[in-house]
């Protein structure tokens, strides 16, 4: 979903859903406006992938919105949770709405309809940049796979190669919205990917997507779709064949 700088990802099947981040807090009532007019009403399972306003700004407002199933987040030790208002926020509204929050569990496999999501990351390891507690999945729909990382850098990254949890993908949403220290050629080396698409904003202040990362993706693909290019972007799989479409073309 094209929420600016920031990320959000929206998966379904078979009626059960899965939201993956949210974006800052001014772009929610566009993500809750989006899944309105998708006819969503519960969601069955959020992922905030780790606490940064980018990534779940406006989360305590899809929770006071939607009925939703549980959360999951990373486990950070509590000396390196930040103090920011959006995440008191977040923290009020689970509460108030008694919702379910679970830490996550690297191997822990979440069915959403007949697709499987499993989770690769974190691995309770210390790190040092929050980045680097980012929950990752691998999402599989009958022969068609994804990945997913958050804010991943290259540690974490490292992380996932060396527990073997990650392999070819279809679909890679590329790590910290196409960032020079993600999308290692490390690990690009492993899951090839055909379809490569980065979450960022309009001449963003980061110089997100960075032309190394860009250079990286394209020695396995030419299929590279940027949100801030191609607004929302729209992939569905049968399980075998998958069709994209993106809000707008690129020019």
């Amino acid at each position: 979903m094209d929420v600016g700088q920031g990320d959000c990802t929206f998966i379904a099947a078979n009626g059960t859903t899965m939201l993956v981040d949210c974006g800052e807090d001014a772009v929610s009532a566009q993500v809750i406006k989006y899944l309105r007019k998708l006819g969503i009403g519960k969601l069955d399972y959020i992922i905030a992938t780790h606490p940064h306003s980018d990534h779940m700004g406006g989360m305590h407002r899809i929770i006071e919105t939607f009925d939703v199933g549980e959360v999951i987040v990373p486990y950070i030790p509590d000396e390196q949770l930040p103090t920011a208002m959006f995440y008191e926020k977040f923290l009020d509204a689970c509460e108030d709405n008694e919702t379910a929050v679970t830490a996550a569990d690297v191997g822990r496999v979440i069915n959403i309809g007949d697709a499987r999501a499993e989770i690769t990351a974190p691995d309770g390891t210390f790190q040092e940049d929050i980045n680097n507690y980012s929950v990752s999945f691998m999402l599989y729909h009958g022969s068609n796979s994804f990945l997913l990382t958050g804010d991943a850098e290259a540690e974490e990254e490292a992380e996932m190669l060396k527990a073997e949890n990650v392999s070819k993908v279809n679909v890679y949403k590329a790590g910290h919205h196409g960032s020079a220290y993600s999308s290692t050629s490390d690990l690009l080396a492993v899951i090839r990917p055909e379809i490569a698409v980065i979450s960022c904003g309009r001449e963003n202040t980061y110089d997100h997507p960075a032309d190394s990362t860009i250079k990286r993706l394209k020695e396995y693909t030419k299929n590279i779709y940027r949100t801030d290019v191609c607004g929302t972007i729209v992939i569905e799989s049968d399980g075998k064949k998958l069709s994209l479409t993106p809000e707008r073309s690129a020019k």
